[in-house]
């Protein structure tokens, strides 16, 4: 009975569930590095600034007005109404209303084409409204600053949890 079997052909290797579950993992990882390149390439690093020494000196021009918002004692309250898309608030030098017009720049962290921004033009009291319709909920660089741009208020925040802006000059 050994002596008459005749072997039976083997199924050719594609016809095999091994072969195929061990090349799983090589494919899943060319497939995730051409997505990773593809990335890389499509969404540079907005980052990294190219001349380090023109960014040191102007380090030195914003310490400048940071002393200068310090020297005119300013605080910046602010509140954003995402129902009318609308920043409120105000702004005071030394406890009384500032009626100068000033600008309010929204630093978006990573992607520079969402920065804003916004004209405000405070009335008598110092109270203000600005148009900032559909404002990301992120963690927004905020810089206020006098129209000649000879002062500056900085600082972050969050409108979704943190309702309320509060910035006040206290450079050395």
């Amino acid at each position: 009975m050994y002596a008459n079997a005749t072997p039976q052909p083997a199924a050719p290797w594609y016809r095999h569930r091994w072969p195929w579950f061990l090349m799983i993992g090589p494919v899943l990882v060319l497939v995730g590095g051409a997505v990773m390149l593809w990335l890389a390439a499509s969404r540079p690093d907005a980052m990294v600034v190219g001349d380090y020494y023109k960014q040191g000196k102007a380090i030195n021009q914003e310490l400048r007005r940071d002393r200068e918002a310090t020297r005119l004692g300013l605080a910046f309250a602010a509140r954003y109404d995402a129902a009318r898309g609308q920043l409120e608030g105000r702004l005071d030098s030394h406890g009384q209303p500032l009626a100068a017009p000033f600008h309010i720049r929204l630093a978006h962290p990573t992607q520079p084409e969402r920065d804003r921004v916004l004209e405000a033009l405070p009335d008598a009291q110092g109270r203000f409204t600005a148009a900032a319709p559909r404002l990301e909920a992120t963690h927004w660089q905020v810089v206020v600053e006098g129209g000649a741009r000879n002062w500056r208020l900085a600082g972050s925040w969050d409108w979704t949890k943190q309702p309320a802006l509060t910035l006040v000059a206290d450079a050395p």
